[in-house]
């Protein structure tokens, strides 16, 4: 059973940076995909990023594409998200999420059905002040 532990989050100002890590345990990694999903205060979860860890193919939301990266560690057992010039509307929990292969082809139909998700970590809060 994959289990996920994000780690990173903190307080930033407005254009400020933050590292988050999703360290990940129980399966292997080549199997899965792999994302960072948002959930603002009072909204439902969304995807932000995910990545494909067999092939590093990889989405990007439409809020996030040229300042977010995702990407992991070459032991395929980490998951990273670099956030750049974060803005208030980035704060909320940033969960880790993963699904086998078999239930998301594609790090887009991960990262766009969240339902697809089998596992979860516990979050990790982001808070952006402007």
């Amino acid at each position: 059973q994959l289990q996920l532990v994000e780690s990173g989050g903190g307080e930033v100002q407005n254009g400020g940076s933050l590292r988050l890590s999703c360290a990940t345990s129980g399966a292997t990694l080549d199997y899965y995909k792999i994302g960072w999903f948002h959930q603002a205060p009072g909204k439902d979860r969304e995807g932000a990023s995910c990545i494909s860890i067999n092939d590093d193919s990889t989405y990007y939301a439409d809020s996030v594409k040229g300042r977010f990266t995702i990407s992991r560690d070459n032991a395929k057992t980490t998951v990273y998200l670099e956030m750049n010039n974060l803005k208030p509307e980035d704060t909320g929990v940033y969960y880790c999420g993963g699904a086998s292969v078999w239930s998301a082809s594609t790090a887009e139909a991960l990262c766009t059905d969240v339902p697809r998700i089998g596992s979860w970590g516990d979050g990790t809060q982001v808070t952006v002040s402007s």
